[in-house]
């Protein structure tokens, strides 16, 4: 069944897009507001999982609980993904209705909040701190926040910037969700822009072309010229555009400066390389130039989420879903140095437990960014990338040795006596590597076996506890307990800070609306995830 889109009349479009140049800050409670849409703009997809709606996400099974006494070390990628919070949102506010189990990726609903932690002061581009906590999911537990600050670098100090548009103009991006909203998403980036940037604007559909060559930031109005006069037509030819970008960025390469193609599109790549495995690899092979790939997923119906965050990691970039213009401007204006800049490359973390404290324990996210123990220390195994300003949030629910855990003991582990200190439940490796080196820097930390109750723990913890728990009531999880949504709610509220752009205020509205569209009855998908 083909998707029926609205085609907006002229007179639509030109206030939609009007004021997209004005320099004008929004308030803050704007990133909380509820975006009005005219009711002739509204498309009628089809629910995701009918006949018609063509969503695809990767298949994700939560991570399991690990036994120290056989498997002591737990190894990841760092993640600094966001693009799935945005997306749970817009099936809560837009669909008006649970998300589908597999858009959940917890991490990137954690990381999509900026933490107060500390700021680095020494040689590194990073500080790392934890802080151990009562578990609010098992009375027995723990739970280890792991959390890395990066260092910031303000917008008027980033290197010059190379950048390539890569827009999706083909038929699937004639709804107003997908091109309208990609028009004001890069007049925002736009406007940001310094004499030292350039940007070329190259569209594909049934073929691809160069639309705009390298224009430097001081001719804002040529570019937003060029941005305006785009429109949706035929079908769409990822492949041959993908390249041509990665050409064009070589052209204009800026040695220790910033060179990234930024992918606009819903994912719907329908002529040209549509093998997912075949176009990773293309991508991950071009890394290798020194250009990033960031990717911006527009709309709903047709999305294809999984190519979108996927490409975006095997190019060395960042994956973001641009539900609205606020989400636009949080990504492209308030926090542009994190998209842009990268101040830390292949960042592994592996965590190493100590059997002597800690019985049992579970990773809370990260299932597609795990890593094998010996990848830790091989160079040449590809990790994320952290972005100045960037925090990265961890969590580890241990169970301390000699309490209860998930598991049911075995025989001859009691009989097992573990051996080392009792001051450290665990020790925290992590590798990264600056800029364009090839060779890793190693730092290393122990984590204190002491802990505080969740009532004396740090705001920015129980925040992120609260938002991991709205991730697995999502997704069913069974690792949560009696935790349900009033105590979520409870604790989201009770960790509130300073909140610049409304960004938490807009996640316990997020809280009520999932509690309301859960209030009937677990959706399907939860129902089977959970069995």
């Amino acid at each position: 069944m083909k998707m029926k889109y609205t085609i907006l009349v002229a007179s639509m479009m030109t206030v939609l897009l009007s004021g997209c140049s004005k320099k004008t800050e929004a308030p803050a409670s704007d990133m909380a507001a509820t975006e009005v849409v005219a009711a002739d703009a509204v498309v009628e997809a089809e629910a995701y999982g009918s006949e018609g709606n063509t969503e695809n996400y990767q298949k994700n099974e939560q991570n399991t609980v690990k036994i120290v006494a056989k498997e002591p070390v737990s190894t990841f990628s760092a993640d600094v993904d966001t693009g799935s919070y945005a997306n749970v949102r817009r099936f809560l506010t837009q669909d008006k209705t649970l998300p589908p189990v597999d858009a959940v990726r917890v991490e990137e609903m954690i990381n999509y909040f900026n933490y107060h932690y500390p700021q680095p002061t020494g040689q590194h581009p990073f500080l790392v701190n934890t802080e151990t906590v009562d578990s609010p999911w098992q009375a027995n537990a723990k739970v280890i926040r792991i959390g890395i600050q990066a260092k910031n670098i303000d917008q008027k100090q980033l290197p010059p910037a190379n950048l390539v548009f890569l827009v999706d103009v083909s038929g699937s991006m004639d709804e107003e969700k997908k091109l309208p909203l990609v028009k004001k998403t890069l007049t925002i980036l736009t406007e940001q822009l310094r004499p030292q940037d350039k940007v070329t604007l190259i569209t594909y559909s049934g073929h691809e072309e160069v639309v705009l060559e390298p224009t430097s930031g001081n001719e804002k109005s040529k570019i937003l010229n060029a941005i305006n006069d785009l429109s949706a037509s035929g079908s769409t030819s990822g492949e041959s555009a993908i390249q041509m970008a990665y050409k064009e960025a070589q052209k204009s390469f800026i040695q220790n400066g910033i060179n990234r193609i930024l992918i606009a599109t819903d994912g719907d790549f329908n002529v040209g390389i549509t093998d997912f495995d075949t176009l990773k690899n293309m991508i991950a092979e071009k890394r290798k130039t020194g250009i990033s790939f960031t990717t911006l997923g527009f709309g709903r119906g047709n999305y294809d989420e999984q190519l979108m965050e996927q490409l975006a990691d095997a190019g060395d970039g960042n994956y973001s879903y641009i539900d609205n213009e606020n989400e636009a401007k949080k990504v492209l204006k308030q926090q542009l140095s994190s998209t842009l800049a990268t101040v830390a490359q292949d960042v592994k973390i592996q965590v190493e437990f100590n059997p002597a404290t800690v019985k049992e324990y579970r990773l809370i996210g990260y299932e597609n960014r795990m890593l094998k123990q010996e990848d830790f220390n091989n160079d040449q195994v590809d990790a994320g990338d952290i972005g100045a300003g960037h925090t990265v949030t961890a969590l580890y629910e241990i169970i301390p040795t000699g309490q209860k855990g998930w598991l049911a003991d075995s025989r001859y582990q009691n009989e097992a006596k573990a051996q080392g200190s009792k001051t450290e439940y665990a020790y925290l490796n992590l590798r990264y590597k600056l800029p364009n080196q090839a060779k890793s820097i190693l730092l290393t930390q122990p984590i204190s076996a002491s802990s505080k109750p969740l009532t004396q723990a740090s705001g920015d913890t129980r925040f992120a506890l609260a938002v991991a728990s709205y991730g697995q009531q999502l997704t069913g999880s069974k690792y949560g307990g009696s935790m349900g949504w009033n105590d979520i709610l409870q604790l989201a509220q009770s960790a509130q800070q300073p909140d610049e752009f409304g960004l938490k205020d807009e996640f316990i509205g997020l809280l009520k609306k999932a509690k309301s569209l859960s209030s009937d009855k677990p959706t399907v998908q939860q129902v089977n995830r959970a069995s």
